[in-house]
């Protein structure tokens, strides 16, 4: 049976040796590149286009056409490949049309050798886009799969290839315009399609079966799942560039890895499907075997089968997935039931427009049959989601036991037997995100370490509905335990003597939830207090910025005091903007804007609302801070289609000591170390 896709939707592939064939319409010039894990394409040696149309395990047209046939061997890829991404661009300068929009929609079929459908998708919603990411084929459990992507361009294949972290694309974007151009001067007229494919080129399939729209904008998130710094704004979290990971892990957020003010869907550009923190090169560990499935049966999940260097950056890996895996499921299924919603409509209206559907019960036969059918897809479509959800709750069940610490939740065990490390770990878990259609589904949200980025709780009661109907006291509380538990985590992490913790509390209001830090003795100074504490906690910090700055760009790092702590940095800071004065916010932005690169990070509690009396002076501070919530919050977005994700934070288990057993452990390993 077909699976007929839409836009975000996956189907299991059955065999490795494949056809893909594209009906345009039109002239279209078809190529694939080949990406790693996290999708980034190593080089112009694993880019297939009508140039170099042949690679290991993939060949594509030489010219332009109306219809292609692309031959895709997966088990003969490049060792490393574990996508195949189709493009599909419009030619310049060849007198046809510049954007798909003006074209019938492109419609993708992948086939056997036999010619056996296996998955269509037709490439509706197209307009301005000159050039197109028609479908992905990934590898997932040691099985390869097919997921309609359906991305456009605007600024054609020269921005496609640059969102694939290709470099110069400008310049291989206009080889290939010339190869076609070459092409196009050396070719004839082909001859008409088979009656089949023209209707295909009218309709998008030869049966005329209907295709459903792409998934609904979501509405405008507060916080996207990306990196503004990196993605200009957008994937996410990256463009996609970050080293191997060793030693020093490269600083980049994970999935989870959150951000303020990169450009979601609502905000008027292209969905960006790329996967965040792209590495250029697999690492050559290979993951571990999964236990051989059941005939009919999907493969058993395994923890840490992803790649990586370490286990650690295998289940970091691993978890991007999942979370990339439950978006895309649930886009797909939330566009099928849209679309079920609309085919109905438009059924009725049909049905109702003819006068002789009025009298007797042909109106009512008629509103029943589209109901029916209506309830038929929307129930396909659930199937769908409950297979997929049943899957990655099987996984996340395998994955979350396997954490470690700094992955962990606190009420898992791991954080009993738990011992500083050396070195610090990939990534550091800050809370869940999970999706209404399954609630008791988490994905871990990471972020990647040393931060790129301060951290702002929220302690507003605007927050969230649930911060609504709480106390403002017992919500600033609720905020400032959430702080002090992030900053008992890093410390927890971070090799002895390598992490301190500063806290501004300008009022004091704070010594409830600051009492496991202070007790344990492992703060750099007491929370500093009223306008000269702050003055004296700002300037040390500030100053600590300009020297360490002033070395990196001189290449001096000898010429460093020797009293200054080359170690990462945190400020924690209650109440702001609560005694601040202007030189004093001054420097807070300077701290959030400049601190990150070298090692000063900030984490601040803090209800926005209070600060509007500053007015937009404030807004770059906000912007480049990731907020999270004492409370559940839907609140953040994922940077491929735009859900609203439920952010749930971090809790300790009711009664349990786990907080104070971890500053122990810090405090002792520091005793140990003479720091």
């Amino acid at each position: 049976m077909t699976a007929e896709l839409v836009r975000g939707q996956n189907h299991t592939l059955p065999q490795t040796r494949l056809e893909i064939r594209v009906s345009a319409g039109t002239p279209v010039v078809a190529g694939a590149t080949l990406g790693d894990e996290r999708g980034t394409v190593c080089g112009i040696e694993w880019i297939a286009h009508p140039g170099s149309p042949q690679l290991p395990g993939l060949e594509v047209s030489q010219q332009a056409a109306a219809d292609h046939r692309l031959a895709v061997d997966l088990e003969a890829l490049p060792a490393g490949a574990h996508r195949v991404t189709v493009l599909l661009a419009l030619p310049v300068g060849a007198g046809g049309p510049v954007r798909f929009g003006a074209v019938p929609a492109p419609f993708v079929a992948v086939t056997g050798l036999d010619g056996t459908e296996i998955a269509t998708f037709t490439l509706t919603d197209l307009d301005a886009e000159s050039a197109v990411s028609a479908l992905e084929l990934y590898r997932r459990q040691d099985a390869w799969k097919v997921r309609a992507v359906g991305q456009g361009y605007a600024g054609g294949l020269a921005e496609m290839l640059a969102d694939q972290g290709v470099r110069d694309p400008a310049a291989l974007a206009g080889s290939i315009q010339e190869a076609v151009t070459r092409g196009l001067a050396r070719s004839v007229a082909p001859p008409p399609p088979p009656e089949g494919d023209r209707v295909r080129h009218a309709t998008g399939s030869a049966d005329h079966r209907p295709t459903a729209p792409p998934p609904p904008p979501a509405p405008e998130p507060p916080e996207p799942l990306t990196d503004p710094a990196t993605t200009g704004p957008a994937h996410t979290t990256q463009p996609h560039t970050t080293q191997p990971h060793t030693t020093q892990p490269p600083t980049t957020p994970g999935p989870a890895a959150a951000g303020a003010s990169a450009a979601g869907p609502s905000a008027g550009g292209p969905i960006n499907y790329a996967h965040p923190r792209r590495q250029h090169a697999a690492p050559p560990s290979p993951p571990p075997a999964a236990p051989p499935a059941q005939p009919g049966q999907p493969a058993q999940p395994v923890a840490g089968d992803a790649t990586g260097w370490s286990m650690d950056e295998r289940l970091y890996n691993q978890i991007w997935g999942m979370f990339e895996d439950l978006a895309r499921a649930v886009a797909a299924y939330r566009s099928a039931v849209d679309f079920a919603e609309s085919r109905m409509d438009q059924e009725l209206d049909r049905a109702l427009s003819d006068p002789r559907n009025r009298i007797g019960g042909a109106g009512d036969r008629a509103r029943e049959a589209a109901r029916a059918k209506r309830d038929e897809l929307a129930s396909r479509a659930r199937e769908t989601l409950d297979r997929d959800l049943a899957q990655l709750a099987a996984e996340a069940a395998v994955v979350e036991p396997a954490l470690p610490a700094a992955y962990a939740g606190w009420g898992n065990p791991v954080w009993h037997a738990h011992r500083i490390p050396m070195e610090i770990p990939m990534a550091l878990r800050i809370g869940d995100l999970h999706l209404p259609e399954r609630a008791d589904l988490r994905i871990p949200l990471l972020v990647r370490l040393p931060l790129e980025r301060g951290m702002w709780v929220d302690s507003g009661r605007t927050a969230s509905e649930a911060a609504a109907l709480m106390d403002t006291d017992r919500l600033r509380r609720l905020a400032m335990e959430t702080a002090v538990a992030h900053a008992a985590r890093l410390l927890a992490v971070y090799p002895p003597g390598e992490f301190a913790v500063h806290v501004i509390d300008p009022a004091g209001s704070a010594a409830g939830p600051l009492a496991p830090l202070v007790e344990a003795g492992v703060l750099a100074g007491p929370p500093a207090a009223g306008p000269g504490g702050v003055a004296s906690v700002l300037a040390h910090l500030t100053r600590r910025v300009d020297l360490v700055q002033m070395a990196v760009r001189a290449r001096a790092a000898d010429s460093l005091p020797p009293d200054l702590d080359t170690g990462e940095q945190l400020l924690v800071v209650n109440d702001f903007p609560h005694g601040f004065d202007d030189r004093a916010v001054t420097q807070l932005r300077y701290l959030a804007d400049e601190g990150p690169a070298v090692g000063v990070h900030l984490l601040m509690v803090a209800d926005r609302e209070e600060a509007s009396a500053y007015g937009p002076v404030l807004d770059p501070l906000w912007r480049s801070l990731l907020r999270i919530t004492p409370v559940a919050d839907s609140h953040l977005a994922d940077p491929w289609v735009g859900h609203a994700w439920t952010y749930e934070p971090l809790t300790i288990p009711p009664g349990s000591h786990v907080l104070e057993q971890v500053l122990a452990a810090v405090a002792a390993a520091r005793r140990a170390a003479g720091r």
